[in-house]
């Protein structure tokens, strides 16, 4: 692999904000690795929308990444990754990473519930997920409108007003299966007293270990560009992190 990709571009794709945590994280994991983040968060919720319009909606971002020639494309919205990857991946010749929510080291913890979006609950992919590492203690719960909520009020979250959007339910593990819930981990956790998992550190070394290692190459500055959708918001999350974290200076931001 250390040979294959040389200063390579990989985007990612999410229908708005949600993806974001898992492109910081890649990014960190990554210094050398150029990226695109493509959006389209004028259409949330991905989770309400019937199958075609997904598929034909997705498609068409599909196709502008196509023409970057990517070495590898991250779906990082669950509901694209349950209801569309397969047809992605029947379509596209590049390497397409799917994110997934973490239910395997969530359920170690006990009596595991699930809480995703109306379209990734009802999915043939989670029902299968569930099946096959859920060991008959773990439910999926839809949180109608969350994603969107999350979506329209990123810096300003309101404890009261997530939480309403919660399931009434016990549990010793919760597991987020929406990208967008990251950002209200912190009031997820608060909620149900438990630990909270996502499908961001699996996804992100699942990535790492496609490109291979990158120690050989040059130094040169970072690469991170964001297309279509709202891009002023999506850069501004996105640097929120990078602040938050201490990193903004490593890299630069078109």
């Amino acid at each position: 692999m250390e040979n294959l990709y040389q200063n390579p571009e990989v985007c990612f794709f999410d229908s708005g904000i949600g993806g974001i945590s898992l492109l910081y994280e890649c990014v960190r994991r990554l210094p050398r690795v150029n990226f695109t983040y493509f959006a389209d968060n004028y259409r949330v919720p991905y989770g309400s929308l019937p199958q075609e319009e997904l598929i034909k909606a997705v498609d068409t971002k599909f196709q502008e990444i196509e023409s970057r020639n990517p070495v590898a494309t991250v779906v990082a919205c669950n509901t694209a990754t349950a209801r569309c990857i397969d047809f992605l991946r029947g379509k596209y010749k590049f390497e397409i990473v799917g994110i997934q929510p973490a239910v395997k080291p969530a359920v170690e913890k006990g009596n595991c519930v699930v809480l995703a979006t109306p379209a990734t609950s009802e999915s043939r992919a989670i029902k299968e997920l569930v099946e096959k590492y859920g060991r008959g203690r773990t439910q999926v719960f839809a949180c109608l409108d969350l994603a969107a909520y999350v979506e329209n009020n990123v810096f300003a979250l309101s404890n009261e007003r997530v939480k309403a959007f919660l399931p009434k339910v016990k549990a010793d593990a919760i597991v987020l299966g929406c990208t967008h819930y990251v950002f209200c981990r912190d009031i997820i956790s608060d909620y149900y007293g438990c630990a909270v998992f996502d499908g961001i550190d699996g996804t992100a070394e699942h990535l790492c270990k496609i490109l291979g290692n990158f120690d050989h190459r040059e130094p040169r500055a970072q690469k991170i560009a964001f297309s279509g959708g709202d891009m002023a918001k999506n850069r501004q999350v996105f640097n929120t992190l990078m602040i938050k974290n201490g990193s903004i200076s490593q890299n630069h931001i078109s």
